[in-house]
C-alpha cells in the first residue's frame, strides 16, 4: 500500500532497477565477453543496487567496441569493482534471503544479524566462490573452499560493516513496515544496505586484488564462440566480400586481422578456455 512519499519513490526505484537488470542481463550474454560467474554477479548486483549497478557495469565492464574488453578492464579501480561485484553478489544474496526469513519469523534484531552474517558468508564462500569459480580456479571443491576462505572472510566483514548499521537503524525506526518482507519499504532497506555494503567492501577488494588474494574482472573468449576474435574477423571479412566473388576477400578487412590485434596486446585468451586473467 502506498502511504508515505517514500513509497512512491520506491515504486520508481524498483521500476528502474528492473529495467537496469534486464538491460545488464541482455547485454552481458549477448555482447560482453566474460565468464558466466561475472555475468551472474553483475545481474544480481544490478537487481539489488538498481541504476547504480547499471552505472558500474557501463563504466567498468561493458565492452565499448568488439575486441577491446581486455584493455578496457585493466585499470585497478575497475578490477576492484569486479572483485567487489563478486563479493556482493554472493554475500548480499545470502543476507537478503536470511533477512526475509528471520523477519517473517519475528526474531529479535541481534539474532537476525547473526543469522544474516552466517548465511551471507556461507553463500558467498560455498556457492559463489568455491562452486561457481571451480571450473576457472581448478583443483577440487574443498581446495577452493580453503583457498578462498580468507578473502571471503575479509570481504564479508566489510560488507556487513556497511550493511548491518543501515538495516538496524532503518528497521528499528518509526515505520515498522521496514520489518515486513511483504512491504516495499523492507526491500528498499535491503537495497540501501547493499549499496552501503558495496561502498565499504570496495577499498578492501582493491587491496586484495593488488595482493593477488582475489581476482578482478576477466575476459573469456572461447574458441568458436561469438566472442572469439577470429570468428568476428571472419564474419567481417565475409560481410565485406563483394557479391558474386569467388575466392579472395575483396578490399575489406583482412581475414586474419585478429593477429594484428594481438600485436597490440589484445588477446583471444590463454589456454583452451580462452580466459584472460586480470589479476593485479
Amino acid at each position: 500500500m502506498l502511504i508515505q512519499p517514500i513509497d512512491y519513490f520506491l515504486v520508481v526505484w524498483f521500476a528502474l532497477a528492473a529495467a537496469s537488470t534486464a538491460y545488464v542481463g541482455w547485454d552481458q550474454y549477448r555482447n560482453n565477453p566474460e565468464p558466466v560467474v561475472m555475468k551472474r554477479g553483475f545481474i544480481l548486483v544490478t537487481l539489488y543496487m538498481g541504476p547504480i549497478g547499471l552505472l558500474l557495469y557501463v563504466l567498468a565492464d561493458k565492452e565499448p567496441r568488439p575486441g577491446e574488453h581486455e584493455s578496457f578492464i585493466k585499470p585497478l579501480w575497475k578490477q576492484g569493482v569486479g572483485s567487489t561485484i563478486h563479493c556482493v553478489a554472493g554475500d548480499a544474496t545470502g543476507i537478503i534471503l536470511a533477512a526475509a526469513i528471520t523477519a517473517t519469523l519475528g526474531l529479535p534484531m541481534w539474532i537476525d544479524l547473526i543469522v544474516e552474517y552466517v548465511t551471507g558468508f556461507a553463500f558467498g564462500l560455498f556457492i559463489f566462490q568455491s562452486l561457481f569459480m571451480k571450473s576457472m580456479m581448478g583443483g577440487t571443491y574443498w581446495q577452493n573452499v580453503r583457498n578462498t576462505f580468507l578473502p571471503e572472510l575479509i570481504s564479508m566483514n566489510f560488507m556487513m560493516a556497511g550493511m548491518a548499521p543501515v538495516m538496524s537503524f532503518l528497521m528499528m525506526g518509526r515505520d515498522m513496515r521496514a520489518m515486513e518482507p511483504t512491504e516495499l519499504l523492507f526491500w528498499g532497506v535491503m537495497s540501501l544496505g547493499v549499496i552501503a555494503g558495496f561502498a565499504m567492501a570496495y577499498p578492501a577488494n582493491v587491496w586484495m586484488v593488488v595482493r593477488h588474494l582475489k581476482h578482478g574482472l576477466m575476459t573469456e573468449r572461447k574458441p568458436g564462440s561469438r566472442f572469439d576474435l577470429g570468428v568476428q574477423d571472419k564474419a567481417s571479412a565475409d560481410a565485406e566480400e563483394p557479391r558474386g566473388a569467388h575466392g579472395g576477400h575483396g578490399p575489406g578487412r583482412p581475414q586474419h586481422a585478429h593477429r594484428e590485434l594481438r600485436r597490440f596486446g589484445v588477446s583471444g585468451g590463454h589456454g583452451p578456455r580462452g580466459i584472460v586473467g586480470a589479476e593485479r
